[in-house]
Order: C-alpha cells, then structure tokens, then sequence
C-alpha cells in the first residue's frame, strides 16, 4: 500500500478524497494537512463533515498537521485553495513528493500536465520536464473536466473547429461554506471570477498535442459565460460545437456510447462507463443523475443535430467527485499504472 497525504483535509474536496481513499486498495491515508487554524486538533474537531457518509472512526482521531513538507507519505493529493497552494506544492516537489493537485495554480505552467485519463494519458511524459525531484500533475476546473470529455469523443471522430458552452454551476464548486444565501436563493449569478478564462486556457491544453517539453494548444475556438445557480452538486453544461467532418446524430451516440479508453486498465476509481448517453428528453439533471458511476461518470444529453456540422448537447459532471477530487485520485491511480509501479 502506497501512502498518501491530503492537503486541505478539512474543506469539501479533501474530504471526497478521504471518502474515495476509504478501503481504497492501492493507497492509504498517512497523514492530513490544512491550515494553522486546524493544525494540531484532531480531524473531528477540525472539520465540519458535510458528506452523507459517516465520517471514519480513525480519521475522526487523527491530529491534523501543517504543510510541511516532512511527511511520512509516497503521494501528496492537494485540495488547497489555489491562493495558496502554489508556493505549497513547488516545496513538496522540490523536497521529492508526487503532488496531485486539484489547484489552479500551476495547470497553466509549461511543463505541468493537466489530466484527466480518459482524455490525456499520454501527457503525463510531460512531468519528465520538471527539474524537481519530485513532480506536480493536476487535474483541471471541475466544468472543463466534464467539458473534454464530453468533447474528447466527438474530436477524435469528427475534429473540433468551434465550441461555445454556457455553464450552470453548483454552489459547492465555491468551497464551504460557499455562496451566501442572500445571493443564491431565489436568484442566479451569472459571473464565478476567472472562470470563463479557465476553461478556455485548460480544455485547449488538454486537448492539444504533447510535443517533448510543452503542450500546443488545440486550434479550435471556444468561448464559454459562467453561472452559478441553487444547486448543492453538479455542473450542468450546454454546448455548442462546429466540427470539422460532417456528423450525424446517430454518429454521435455512437461515438458517446463507445468512449472507454481506459478499458482494461483496473483502475479503482474508474467508472464503468466514463460517458452515458441519456435520450430521455429531460436528462441529464443535477439531482437524479450527478451520482451516476459513483460520481465520476458525465452523463450527456439533449443531443441535436443544428446543421451538417454543427450539434448541440447538455453534459452535467459532479463537481467535487469527478471534477475535483475523483480525478486527482485518478490521475495518481492513471500514474501507478501508467509507469508500471504496479
């Protein structure tokens, strides 16, 4: 059993990752990390447990620490907010750990990798560029996650020239204790800070093509408006996109229908099926759908067909689990196998 260390144990993400880690059989929690704040008080009382699950017995007792980089742990899985995580995580790589962050601070950094498996295995070489003993891979914006693989399909059958999206974010994307009730209830906000830019910059990078120390970017436009709206988990997503090659519907579930690149490989947190399809002319919704393959499934629908190459869709992806701290445990289960440690 590999070790692991979580960072920002006691917010919404590090706290899927301790429920994804629970019985995990590659790795094992050996340590939880947050702020001064939280440092040497036990994780119940540290931590006010939002998940519907139990919170465990042994991680209830365990002593939260600091930062710092002196753990007793092979993996580090980062939840820290981004404000703070980058100077966090270079010192862990630089001290010899494996960082999987969840943070936006270094997804744009030349020589980190931005991954989500079932799109961008293969990018992980690019971690071969990085001078520091130990390495930094993320995982991207919890709406972009749902975004490129939704698209990833699409693009590797038809090609992409143009996609536009329009997001309706859950209140949990903004951390505990999240959007003020005055300004959600009752209302939509159509503005989350930076966010359009976000998936813009990481959806091209993820989507491009890894030459020997950098990615260059996808060629195809996109543009993106951002929204958060009274739901506690699930980004729903409508898309729009212009591909290259003429498509037609029935293409394009099928296409949906047999995504599985990660066939085989046994990755715990892997679902069955990456993608679902949903003809129903209501599916996807946030409520009955976000939970689909134990959360780490993007569940797609409302398919149309506007012109020859032109389709539009809807994709919803839960947020903390498949956008967040599912795909960072992922990527360190993608990572186990994918350079042959186990």
């Amino acid at each position: 059993m590999k070790k692991v260390a979580i960072l920002g144990a006691t917010g919404l993400v590090g706290q899927r990752f301790i429920r994804l880690l629970s019985g995990h059989p590659f790795f094992e929690i050996s340590a939880l990390a947050a702020s001064d704040n939280s440092s040497g008080k036990t994780y119940g009382q540290a931590a006010h447990w939002q998940l519907e699950t139990p919170l465990p017995d042994k991680i209830k007792e365990m002593v939260v620490r600091d930062c710092r980089p002196d753990f007793e742990a092979d993996y580090v899985l980062s939840a820290l907010p981004s404000d703070v995580a980058g100077p966090i995580e270079k010192k862990l790589a630089a001290a010899g750990y494996l960082v999987f962050s969840n943070a936006s601070s270094h997804r744009l950094d030349q020589n980190v990798p931005v991954i989500v498996p079932e799109v961008n295995l293969d990018h992980l070489n690019l971690i071969s560029s990085q001078k520091t003993t130990g390495k930094i891979i993320t995982n991207p914006n919890c709406s972009t996650t749902g975004l490129v693989m939704a698209l990833k399909p699409i693009m590797d059958r038809f090609g992409l020239e143009a996609i536009e999206v329009v997001t309706m974010q859950a209140i949990s994307g903004a951390g505990y204790p999240g959007v003020s009730s005055l300004d959600i209830m009752d209302n939509v906000i159509p503005y989350i800070k930076n966010e359009e830019e976000k998936i813009q910059r990481e959806a091209k990078k993820i989507l491009g093509k890894l030459k020997e120390d950098y990615i260059e970017p996808a060629s195809f436009s996109l543009e993106a408006q951002c929204n958060r709206v009274p739901v506690i988990d699930g980004h729903l997503l409508s898309v729009f996109v212009r591909t290259e090659e003429k498509v037609t519907l029935k293409e394009a579930v099928q296409a949906f229908e047999d995504f599985q690149p990660l066939k085989g490989l046994k990755l715990p947190t892997a679902p069955g099926n990456p993608l679902i399809y949903r003809p129903e002319p209501e599916a996807p919704q946030p409520r009955l759908h976000r939970n689909s393959g134990g959360g780490m499934s993007v569940s797609v629908g409302r398919l149309a067909k506007a012109a020859d190459k032109q389709i539009r869709f809807v994709a919803l992806v839960h947020n903390t689990i498949r956008g967040a701290a599912g795909c960072a445990l992922l990527n360190a289960e993608a990572y186990e196998i994918y350079f042959g440690r186990r």
